[in-house]
């Protein structure tokens, strides 16, 4: 019988970017890509600000893109090093020419490129973030449909996390040492590391080292932070002390309803976050109407008239 307890992530929990409008971010994650909106909510640090959760049914950790949105925020970011440089995901082996039909009739432009041997539809959402496309014959997982998008061309989730630094070895030592992920090739700056366990699609993250790359700067257009997820609040606690004990800058846990959180940033300036698959998105809402309602922590609902007054409303999804 197989004893061994997980003590590091076991693959991608989410990604989280900055949205410049959140209609139009709903529009395109929604009905272009065809994600379900599985949460509205706010920011918990700042509740003047959306949160949108994408990702399949039931927003399994994997799966799952956020945003946040800002009233006001007019600042447009920088994709470049120190920063996770695009969303990667995965969908059936053989769906990339829909695909790019697809994009192309939502006024998308997108081409095909090979990296490890994968074919890549690469393009760049509503606010230029750059956004993959990757056909993977193994994922198993399924996607969430819509009218337009079929179980054989649904997304299934993240592919792989792609992140772009300076210098590559500290934050390899990182990845390989205490979050436990595994070399398995190399291609030119690129190279790419499994989660302990394995699992293939969804437990990969892609280091590029790019030593000129200008410095990424923070705002509408950028991805924010990736999570990697733990099952438990015990493996959390079990990252924590091995990143403060490895001499990593870690945050306390912070409480996010859907999960629990840790934070810090790895040697290249990404800020990387660890969060629990428990206790998920059907927490506060049923299973069959997750996204349709805005959800705020125990701590705002006091002050839901005067948050709702500054959101911006959202239409029909």
């Amino acid at each position: 019988m197989n004893t061994a307890v997980t003590t590091t992530p076991t693959g991608i929990h989410h990604i989280t970017a900055i949205a410049g409008d959140p209609q139009v971010n709903v529009d395109f994650y929604t009905r272009v890509l065809g994600l379900r909106l599985v949460k509205k909510t706010v920011n918990f640090d700042d509740p003047t600000a959306y949160h949108l959760y994408y990702g399949d049914a039931a927003g399994s950790p994997g799966s799952i893109v956020t945003f946040f949105y800002w009233p006001g925020l007019e600042a447009k970011g920088r994709v470049g090093s120190g920063q996770n440089t695009a969303i990667v995901f995965s969908a059936p082996a053989g769906s990339l020419d829909f695909w790019q039909n697809h994009l192309s009739a939502h006024g998308v432009v997108s081409h095909r490129r090979e990296r490890f041997g994968e074919t890549v539809v690469a393009f760049a959402d509503p606010d230029g973030i750059p956004i993959e496309i990757v056909a993977v014959a193994e994922d198993n997982r399924a996607g969430w449909t819509t009218a337009d998008i079929s179980a054989a061309q649904a997304l299934r989730g993240l592919h792989t996390a792609e992140i772009t630094v300076r210098s590559a070895a500290k934050t390899e030592a990182l990845v390989t040492g205490v979050m436990g992920y595994q070399l398995q090739r190399r291609d030119g700056a690129r190279a790419r590391f499994e989660a302990a366990g394995g699992g293939g699609s969804g437990h990969y993250i892609d280091i590029i080292a790019d030593p000129s790359a200008r410095p990424g700067v923070g705002g509408a257009g950028t991805i924010h932070h990736i999570a990697w997820s733990v099952p438990d609040d015990e493996t959390e606690l079990s990252m924590q002390s091995a990143l403060a004990a490895a001499g990593h800058l870690v945050s306390d846990v912070r409480d996010r309803n859907y999960f629990q959180s840790i934070y810090y940033r790895e040697p290249g300036g990404v800020l990387f976050e660890i969060a629990t698959a428990n206790p998920g998105f059907a927490i506060d809402e049923a299973p069959e109407s997750l996204g349709t309602a805005l959800k705020l922590p125990a701590q705002f609902e006091r002050a839901r008239s005067q948050i709702e007054s500054l959101l911006p409303p959202l239409g029909a999804k």
